[in-house]
C-alpha cells in the first residue's frame, strides 16, 4: 500500500463500501460530526444509539413520569433480571436465570469474590495477574487484607496476556479463586477462557471473569466454557452510557450456596416485607442489593437490540477485520517512526482494540484530540485504539492513524 493520503482513503472508502455492517454507524449520534474525524475510544466510554435518546426521553416524561412509584409494580422491579436474560443471551452465551444487572463493576467484583471464596472453605490463597485491571487488583488486596487471605500473582507478559501455563505455575490445591480479566485492558490479549476454567476446575478452584473488554465485541460460552462467576461493564461496547450500571452472571449450580456479603432489602427473600432478619432471594437477585438503576439500564437495551440483529459473529468479523487494517496502517504509517506494537499479531489472540507505543505519545494526546482524534492512552508510553465494531468506520481509523503519523513527524 502507498503512503499517499489519497489511496489511504480511497482503500478505506472501499473497505467501508463493502462493510455488512457500515450502515449501522448511522444509527450513532455524533457519527456525522464534523469535529470528531476519529473516535477511537469506544472501548472505553461508546457512542449514544439515537434510538436511546429517545427511549430515555420516553420513560422520563412517560413512565416515571407518567406511572411515578406505579412504575415499580409495572416491571421495573424485574428489569435487572429481564435485561441480565437479554444480555445473556444475545452476547454472553448463557442460559436464562444467571444473569443480573447491578452496582458498578467494582462493587459486583467484591460482592462476586467474596462469595466465591466462602464457596471453597479451607483454602486460602488468590489467583490473579499483575497486568489486571487496577479495579481487580486493589479488589482483590482489599479481600485478601479483610480475610487474611494470599494473593499469588502471575507474572504475564504485558504485550500478551496470561497463558495455560502461566496459570499452572501458579495454581495449587490452596487457591480458592483465579481471576482473570477475558480481553486485557492493555494489550487486547485474548484469554483461552475454556482452557483456563479447565485447570481451574482441576485444582479445585473457580474461575472469575472479568468480561468488561470482551462483551459486545468477542463471542462468549460461559455456559460450554465452565465458567464459575464473571462481571462486566455496559457503557463500552454495549452503548450504555457514562457509568451505566455493570452485570454479573453466576453459574446456576453455585447459587443455592452463593452469599454475597452486601445484603440489602431488594436481595432479599421478600423485599417488601421488611421483615426483621435477612434471608438472601433464590436465584440471581440475591446478587442485588440496594435499589438498582432504572435509568441507568434504558440505554443498554438499544444496543443488544442492534447486537441480536447481527449476530455476534458478524460483529466479531467487523471487529477482526477493523484491528487487522488498524495494524497494517501501524506497520507501514508508524513503525518507521519508532512505533512500537504492544497487542498480538494474531486476531485469535486479540481481542477488539489494540496498544501502539512510543515514547512521546503521551504529550500528544491533547494535540490529538484537538484535531478530533480521540485515542485513550495508557501508561507508561501506549496509545489504545479501541474500535467498536457497530459504529466505528474504516476511514475513521485511517484519518486517525494518519493524524498520529502527522503528529510524529512533525
Amino acid at each position: 500500500m502507498m503512503t499517499n493520503s489519497s489511496t489511504l482513503l480511497t482503500r478505506a472508502d472501499a473497505l467501508d463500501a463493502s462493510d455488512p455492517l457500515h450502515a449501522y454507524r448511522d444509527l450513532f449520534i455524533g457519527a456525522d460530526d464534523p469535529s470528531v474525524l476519529a473516535y477511537l475510544d469506544g472501548n472505553s466510554l461508546g457512542r449514544p444509539t439515537k434510538a436511546s435518546a429517545e427511549r430515555i426521553n420516553s420513560f422520563v416524561t412517560r413512565e416515571w413520569g407518567g406511572r411515578l412509584i406505579r412504575g415499580w409494580d409495572e416491571g421495573w422491579f424485574e428489569l435487572p433480571i429481564t435485561i441480565g436474560d437479554t444480555l445473556a443471551a444475545t452476547t454472553l452465551g448463557a442460559a436464562a436465570g444467571q444473569t443480573t444487572i447491578g452496582d458498578s463493576t467494582t462493587v459486583l467484583l467484591y460482592k462476586l469474590a467474596r462469595g466465591a471464596l466462602a464457596l471453597r472453605p479451607g483454602r486460602s490463597e488468590i489467583v490473579v495477574d499483575r497486568d489486571n485491571f487496577p479495579t481487580d487488583r486493589y479488589v482483590l488486596e482489599s479481600i485478601a487484607a479483610e480475610l487474611g487471605f494470599a494473593l499469588r500473582w502471575i507474572e504475564s507478559d504485558r504485550r500478551s496476556g496470561v497463558s495455560v501455563d502461566d496459570l499452572l505455575a501458579v495454581v495449587s490445591d490452596r487457591t480458592a479463586l483465579v481471576v482473570l480479566s477475558h480481553v486485557s485492558y492493555r494489550s487486547g490479549y485474548l484469554l483461552d477462557a475454556a482452557s483456563v476454567a479447565r485447570e481451574t476446575h482441576e485444582a479445585g478452584a473457580l474461575l472469575l471473569l472479568d468480561l468488561c473488554h470482551s462483551v459486545g465485541s468477542v463471542p462468549l460460552e460461559l455456559d460450554s466454557w465452565g465458567i464459575d462467576l464473571a462481571v462486566g461493564c455496559t457503557y463500552k461496547y454495549l452503548n450504555g452510557g457514562p457509568g451505566s450500571p455493570a452485570f454479573a452472571y453466576v453459574r446456576a449450580e453455585h447459587q443455592r450456596d452463593f452469599v454475597q456479603p452486601i445484603w440489602g432489602w431488594m436481595g432479599s427473600d421478600d423485599p417488601f416485607g421488611m421483615a426483621q432478619g435477612y434471608e438472601p432471594a433464590q436465584g440471581m437477585r440475591r446478587v442485588i442489593s440496594g435499589t438498582p438503576s432504572i435509568l441507568g439500564m434504558i440505554a443498554l437495551q438499544d444496543t443488544l437490540a442492534l447486537i441480536a440483529e447481527v449476530g455476534m459473529a458478524a460483529v466479531r468479523a467487523k471487529s477482526i477485520a477493523l484491528t487487522e487494517y488498524a495494524l497494517e496502517l501501524v506497520r507501514e504509517l508508524l513503525v518507521p517512526l519508532g512505533v512500537e506494537i504492544g497487542s498480538p499479531q494474531d486476531s485469535a489472540e486479540r481481542g477488539g482494540h489494540i496498544i501502539i507505543d512510543h515514547p512521546r505519545f503521551e504529550s500528544m494526546v491533547e494535540r490529538l484530540r484537538d484535531k478530533g482524534v480521540i485515542p485513550d492512552f495508557r501508561a507508561p508510553q501506549g496509545l489504545r485504539l479501541g474500535l467498536s465494531p457497530l459504529s466505528t468506520s474504516f476511514r475513521e481509523v485511517c484519518v486517525g492513524i494518519g493524524v498520529i503519523r502527522d503528529e510524529l513527524t512533525n
